[in-house]
């Protein structure tokens, strides 16, 4: 069972789809870790238990403080979001192809890798080589709860893009096997990629996707959302519900917690006042 509110990291990135200006202030705000727990934090006391997150190189910071203070956290969850493909580049960039191996993978699986990697490369095994990334990217929330991990949307909605469906399918079947997990897909476009999912027997999937009143950011149409939200089984997971600001918090709340089928809303926010008005506000409209 998947907590009805789940805090996001965009804010610590400097990522705003409607404001450079903001997002630059955000990323400076941010730079020191410590800005980014105590926002952290007050989630924490606010009830807000999950972060799901991308597996940018300063999330291992939050896995550390996390994992050093078991006492403050003890039912802390992680929604792992991947690939952070900037990561790889600037690995390799500062310590070269074998430094940036040696980094990402689990240790314990190095030689494993090594063979998986080498053996995918010479049989053109997507699988292989599907797998050691995944394996890499969870190196850091070793000891810590994920029990969803995504699969980015600028990966799924490529995938899409080039019909490669199977790759879905290895994404799944690993994310079950080795974590214990159950596989997310964070998509722009939620109708197109529930077809694949329901194609492949992927059996209620968790899709993450814009959902929000005025169809910002909603690829195929508002219209086509709805209907999916009513009368398909998966469980979805709503980001984006205040369209970057362009709708008025209590408006968007209202609007998002009456659609059928929504498992999960995922929000960023800056300050304790914004995150404790979100939650109040979906335990007044989110109705059992």
């Amino acid at each position: 069972m998947m907590d009805r509110l789940l805090f996001g990291d965009n804010q610590f990135f400097g990522v705003n789809h409607m404001s450079e200006e903001k997002a630059r202030a955000q990323a400076l705000r941010f730079q020191e870790i410590e800005a980014v727990i105590d926002v952290l934090d007050a989630a924490y006391d606010e009830g807000i238990r999950t972060f799901m997150c991308t597996t940018h190189e300063r999330i291992s910071l939050v896995c550390d403080h996390v994992r050093a203070h078991p006492d403050r956290y003890p039912d802390y969850t992680f929604y792992p979001g991947m690939p952070y493909a900037h990561k790889y580049a600037n690995a390799v960039t500062e310590s070269g192809m074998l430094g940036a191996v040696k980094r990402f993978l689990p240790d314990e699986g190095l030689m494993d890798a090594a063979i998986r990697g080498t053996t995918s490369v010479a049989k053109k095994d997507i699988e292989g080589i599907t797998t050691l990334l995944i394996d890499a990217e969870m190196k850091m929330f070793q000891g810590l709860s994920t029990p969803v991990i995504f699969l980015q949307n600028v990966v799924v909605d490529l995938l899409l893009g080039l019909g490669f469906k199977e790759a879905f399918r290895i994404f799944a079947d690993h994310v079950k096997s080795r974590y214990d997990a159950e596989p997310g897909f964070i998509t722009m476009n939620m109708p197109a990629l529930l077809d694949v999912l329901e194609e492949l027997q992927i059996d209620n999937p968790i899709i993450c996707s814009n959902i929000n009143k005025i169809g910002f950011r909603m690829c195929g149409g508002s219209a086509a959302y709805e209907a999916a939200l009513r009368e398909r089984q998966f469980r979805a997971v709503a980001m984006s519900v205040f369209a970057s600001g362009a709708i008025p918090a209590r408006e968007a709340i209202e609007w998002v917690c009456a659609q059928p089928n929504i498992a999960s809303i995922v929000f960023g926010a800056s300050s304790k006042a914004n995150i404790r008005g979100t939650r109040e506000l979906v335990s007044e409209f989110w109705q059992d």
